[in-house]
């Protein structure tokens, strides 16, 4: 990963609909994403049939029924992984998908998958934190809810069985998260103390923070996005419409060039600007041949090509080699 790594996530947008799904790598490949994401799970092995949906959920779904019932409607089967791998490869952007149960880690380690995300709410599931790491692939580690000392904790697990490529993804899991609560020093904060690499998965609205994460050093940004926001589920209203992705990669792709290389010197663009801004040593007024050079008879004017007025102590006191006219450059 050389560059920021764009996560286009489709989540569960695609409503269990392979046409809405295919639409959404569309989307995200038109975007110039580097991947695009989905999730895997089984409703009966992540959630309880009387387990209740969240605040966010509830106001954009139907709130009679529960939130197994409403995953339910969401899982993708083994086939249509296949199938929606094979349009990712025939698109040329990467397939991921988080899982989110045992169940679904050993289907998509089957199916090849190379990086593996890890979802913020089983970063204290140890047996979950324990499979993921024994499939030795890359790891997106999603932080959101966790103290540091949970994620060093998890790192750990992941690191003791089997797995040291991990990257640390900052994260906020309220939809829409409120700017105020977004934090992203902290994200340059879990990079500092645990050594590791750190991204950004983002649930706020718009595109401004993936864009101030990018300018941060995030190696890694994951946003939502969706066909169209007024659909009906549980993500829609918090995630982007095409347009807006294309924007904010456009916009984190402009922010990763203006970071640079670090090095502070004239940039090609400009070089031509230092003789034109810069100034030199030039007679105040006439100056005659053999006269000293003082602070009366000396001023700097530009262009630059001239003795640089950082000179300037040293030109004072000398004598004029020849006549000066007023604003020719000093030569000594």
């Amino acid at each position: 990963m050389n560059k920021i790594f764009i996560i286009a996530e489709a989540g569960v947008n695609h409503n269990g609909d392979m046409e809405t799904a295919k639409k959404l790598i569309d989307a995200a490949d038109e975007a110039g994403a580097d991947a695009v994401k989905f999730q895997t799970f089984k409703a009966e092995n992540m959630v309880c049939k009387t387990a209740k949906k969240a605040e966010y959920q509830l106001k954009t779904t139907n709130q009679s029924e529960t939130q197994y019932d409403m995953l339910k409607k969401l899982e993708l089967t083994e086939q249509m992984h296949k199938e929606l791998m094979e349009y990712c490869d025939k698109k040329k952007i990467m397939f991921l998908s988080t899982p989110f149960d045992m169940e679904s880690i050993k289907l998509l380690s089957g199916l090849g998958m190379q990086i593996f995300k890890i979802p913020s709410g089983e970063i204290t599931n140890l047996p979950y934190l324990r499979e993921i790491a024994r499939q030795h692939k890359r790891v997106l580690l999603s932080t959101g809810m966790s103290s540091m000392s949970e994620v060093k904790t998890a790192v750990e697990v992941i690191k003791r069985n089997g797995t040291g490529h991990i990257t640390l993804l900052h994260c906020n899991t309220q939809y829409p998260t409120p700017v105020s609560d977004v934090n992203l020093l902290a994200m340059v904060k879990m990079q500092e103390e645990l050594g590791l690499p750190a991204g950004y998965s983002d649930h706020t609205q718009g595109i401004e923070i993936p864009i101030a994460a990018a300018a941060l050093g995030a190696s890694v940004i994951e946003k939502h996005f969706t066909l169209d926001r007024n659909m009906e589920g549980p993500d829609h209203k918090a995630s982007l419409e095409p347009h807006e992705l294309k924007q904010m990669v456009a916009g984190i792709r402009r922010t990763e060039l203006a970071l640079g290389d670090g090095r502070k010197q004239a940039s090609p663009s400009e070089r031509g600007n230092i003789t034109v801004v810069r100034k030199s040593i030039v007679a105040a007024k006439p100056v005659r041949k053999g006269e000293y050079f003082t602070e009366e008879n000396l001023t700097v004017k530009r262009p630059g090509t001239g003795i640089s007025p950082m000179q300037w102590d040293k030109v004072i006191g000398t004598t004029a080699d020849r006549d000066y006219e007023e604003d020719e450059m000093i030569g000594i």
